[in-house]
């Protein structure tokens, strides 16, 4: 009885397969590459420790995010959304604030690094 018990186990423990968390899916460009970009062309989404956004200044909720970046992407085409998170920001927020530019169609997301 025990080896039946023993071959189940290896059997399960062979055909158990691991899904692995895969993260965002972010393609980034190669390190080295500077690219001179025009103010006009920028707008900075910033986002501090207790998840509050500014977009481009001015405090926003982050369910108006997609509503407002689709208006600006329609006023410039050539938008750059610079995403700026502070070192303490919860994961939930940071995605959630990304979740929404994706939803406003932003194909243009620069993920700043955080300044000290």
């Amino acid at each position: 009885m025990a080896d039946i018990a023993f071959l189940l186990l290896i059997f399960f423990l062979v055909t158990t397969t691991i899904d692995m968390d895969k993260g965002l899916g972010i393609v980034l460009p190669p390190e080295g590459d500077t690219i001179e970009i025009r103010k006009k062309n920028i707008l900075n989404c910033l986002i501090n420790s207790q998840g509050k956004v500014l977009l481009g200044g001015d405090p926003v909720e982050t369910k108006n995010i997609n509503r407002l970046v689709k208006q600006k992407i329609q006023e410039n085409e050539n938008l750059i959304i610079s995403v700026k998170s502070h070192e303490k920001t919860r994961y939930k927020d940071y995605v959630a604030v990304i979740d929404q530019l994706k939803r406003a169609n932003a194909k243009r997301i620069s993920i700043a690094e955080t300044g000290d």
